[in-house]
């Protein structure tokens, strides 16, 4: 093989790690080793937060973020961050989040533990919070 065929190759190879690595809105997530207990899990871009997402964060804010972080980026030692690839909405519809708030959720994707039900909020509470995790998402390069 010709040197100039495994030079293009790399070059090729590098482009591909570049744009994966630094495109818009990509998520980062924290897998330093001094990651503490209480760390956020993940760093995001925060969109404008209006209509109903605004009412969703307050509901997140008081019913969620003290398992699930500020945002949603999650809390190392507590939950998992829902502004991931893992809760995109091919993976994770609507609907998903609905069950998990109301019936709790055994732990299959993270190592956190079963989440309990979440006494208190109506459908119409948990479709805000939904608005407002989508925003997020959105915002972050998860469609």
């Amino acid at each position: 093989m010709k040197k100039s065929h495994l030079l293009i190759g790399a070059c090729a190879v590098a482009a591909v790690a570049a744009f994966v690595t630094l495109r818009p809105g990509a998520i980062e997530e924290t897998t330093s080793h001094e990651t503490r207990k209480g760390d956020a899990m993940v760093a995001i871009r925060m969109p404008a937060i209006a209509g109903n997402a605004a009412i969703g964060q307050r509901v997140f804010e008081v019913s969620c973020a003290s398992c699930h972080g500020a945002n949603a980026v999650g809390v190392e030692g507590a939950g998992p961050p829902l502004i991931h690839k893992i809760y995109e909405p091919s993976h994770h519809a609507d609907e998903a989040f609905h069950r998990a708030v109301s019936q709790g959720v055994r732990s299959h994707h993270w190592q956190f533990g079963d989440m309990p039900p979440v006494e208190g909020l109506t459908r119409g509470d948990v479709a805000m919070v939904i608005a407002y995790i989508r925003e997020i998402q959105r915002a972050n390069g998860i469609n």
